[in-house]
């Protein structure tokens, strides 16, 4: 039976890696890893992620069911519980019952009212102002072992992975729509005042500097003026 899981792990592994190679979409991949998770993970019964972008800014993805926003958002009003402190202060939690467990005891006693007994969720990634866990759920007590552990961190990876790469690409597009922004508001300097490339770079630089102003929204600003504002 063990080589039969190894098996079916290894293989939901390479589908999921063989998802982000082409035609990348985040929220189809996370659902991709949260199912997979409720699949082939012991124990687990329902599956979200949880981003936090800033102190208001909490949001749950690709859940499988209705609880795990549920239960995300009586963590964030509360202030605490496992999913929190795995995105935020902690590499993994693992609660066995939260009946007995005295870690969170308010959002404990909420989570047993709605069914809930074992959690185990796991960091994702930590950069300035953002963080975020892959939490997995269930309404039995001790539900989650070793072997859960193990395939709830490797589907964990393929999870940070996911968003990471999500991120560059909006940083790239974000640098790109900037430089042809830059580009165009030059173009459009250098036909308004009958000057080079390098003078009306040097303009919008100079504005940039003087109105402590992003040199995008500069380039921005001069776009929306439009060819004939002097």
């Amino acid at each position: 039976m063990a080589h039969l899981d190894d098996e079916r792990l290894s293989r939901s592994m390479a589908e999921l890696a063989r998802s982000m190679t082409a035609d990348f979409d985040l929220d189809e991949t996370l659902r991709r890893i949260t199912g997979a998770a409720v699949a082939i993970v012991p124990g687990s019964e329902s599956a979200d992620v949880l981003l936090i972008a800033g102190p208001s800014r909490f949001e749950s993805l690709a859940s499988t069911s209705g609880l795990p926003p549920q239960l995300d958002n009586l963590q964030v009003s509360l202030g605490e519980g496992p999913c929190l402190d795995a995105a935020q202060e902690t590499v993994m939690t693992r609660c066995n019952d939260l009946r007995t467990d005295t870690r969170w005891p308010r959002f404990a006693a909420a989570a047993v009212e709605a069914g809930v007994l074992s959690i185990l969720s796991f960091r994702l990634y930590t950069q300035t102002g953002h963080s975020g866990a892959l939490n997995l759920f269930s309404s039995q007590a001790n539900a989650f072992d070793s072997d859960s552990e193990h395939t709830g961190e490797a589907l964990a990876a393929h999870a940070a992975v996911a968003i990471l790469a999500s991120r560059k690409e909006l940083q790239f597009k974000s640098a790109l729509a900037s430089r042809d922004r830059i580009g165009q508001a030059k173009g459009m300097l250098m036909e308004r005042f009958t000057i080079g490339a390098d003078r009306a770079f040097e303009m919008m630089v100079k504005l940039s500097q003087e109105t402590n102003t992003p040199l995008a929204e500069v380039a921005a600003r001069v776009i929306e003026a439009g060819p004939d504002r002097r």
